[in-house]
């Protein structure tokens, strides 16, 4: 599917964001609006999620934002009206945080997303909704690379909670024709991440490690291998998944490319041009949920819809440290 098709297929459709001032929600939110969508932004802007008003910067004026929680089911209700495509980001990402607080992550990836479809049953059964899912839903991979009929044995509450999220979607679909498609998204890195932690993304953290001069610091031997996408490849997926029929009651990987973290630290030195890193022993709450090396196979998603990931690494990261080298006061 090409730039043409997506610009005549969400021109003027009224499309709802859950998570919208997050990092992908607001990544997808400015090339909404370069379509001409009618954009709502539904965020809780709850401290450490990621949510950002400056996420939307140059593009404030052509949204509408909603600052509401996904859990409260009287605003969903009124929300989910009259809207045509709903892109559901809302969640927490936190694989720790998720194991010292599972009932918040419980309420916000399980409760509110069967609250969300059930609003949708009921004022507007006509809607799509693509759900981000997370590789964390499969666990220690058993082999690689991972494709989707990979056994799910996550290794802590977030997974667990994901996967429940990522069916009642699957549910909805198969049994009231609530159009519904889920992408299991990897490790994704660009412009408008958190950036005041490392609990959601390790890799915008090593980026700001190295603009601030420290050393970064890679737990056990730096050889653990993640499957990274620049943010614009994800959106692009999320952009066409919803856009075509054919994704309808479907799960799908994404993936791009596959490095270890201490050679993604050397390329990320080498871009920035300067920095330095050091290996040390995993913490004990870390060591217990590391899943180990991963790669996605996503040769389904890519046959069926043509997607693939364009940014290469070096790219990605030469306008991911751009960006937060010029905008550092609003991450920091």
């Amino acid at each position: 599917m090409n730039t043409l098709d997506l610009v005549s297929y969400y021109k003027d459709k009224e499309v709802m964001i859950t998570g919208g001032l997050g990092f992908i929600g607001s990544t997808l939110a400015h090339r909404l609006v370069e379509f001409g969508s009618h954009v709502l932004l539904v965020d809780s802007l709850i401290p450490e999620y990621g949510g950002n008003i400056f996420n939307i910067h140059g593009i404030e004026d052509k949204v509408t934002v909603n600052i509401s929680d996904v859990r409260d089911r009287s605003s969903m209700n009124y929300l989910v009206q009259g809207k045509d495509c709903i892109f559901n980001l809302a969640g927490t990402l936190s694989h720790v945080d998720s194991m010292k607080d599972p009932f918040t992550d419980l309420e916000i990836n399980c409760v509110a997303q069967l609250s969300i479809l059930e609003s949708c049953r009921k004022y507007n059964p006509k809607v799509k909704l693509v759900f981000a899912g997370t590789r964390g839903q499969y666990g220690r991979a058993k082999y690689l690379p991972v494709d989707e009929n990979h056994p799910m044995e996550p290794t802590d509450v977030n997974g667990i909670n994901n996967i429940a999220g990522e069916w009642y979607h699957i549910l909805y679909n198969n049994v009231y024709g609530i159009r519904a498609t889920s992408l299991r998204l990897t490790n994704t890195y660009g412009p408008r991440h958190q950036m005041k932690h490392p609990r959601q993304g390790i890799i915008n953290w090593f980026i700001r490690q190295l603009i601030d001069g420290n050393v970064v610091k890679i737990y056990g031997d730096g050889k653990q291998v993640r499957d990274i996408n620049y943010v614009d490849d994800v959106v692009e997926a999320l952009l066409i998944a919803m856009a075509m029929e054919e994704t309808n009651g479907q799960v799908f990987n994404l993936g791009g490319i596959a490095i270890s973290l201490v050679d993604l630290v050397k390329t990320m030195i080498k871009v920035y041009g300067k920095g330095s890193y050091e290996l040390v022993p995993f913490p004990p709450e870390s060591k217990a949920i590391e899943i180990g090396n991963y790669q996605a196979d996503y040769r389904k998603f890519s046959s069926l819809t043509g997607w693939k990931p364009l940014v290469d690494l070096d790219a990605g990261l030469q306008r991911t440290f751009e960006y937060y080298e010029k905008y550092k006061e609003h991450y920091w």
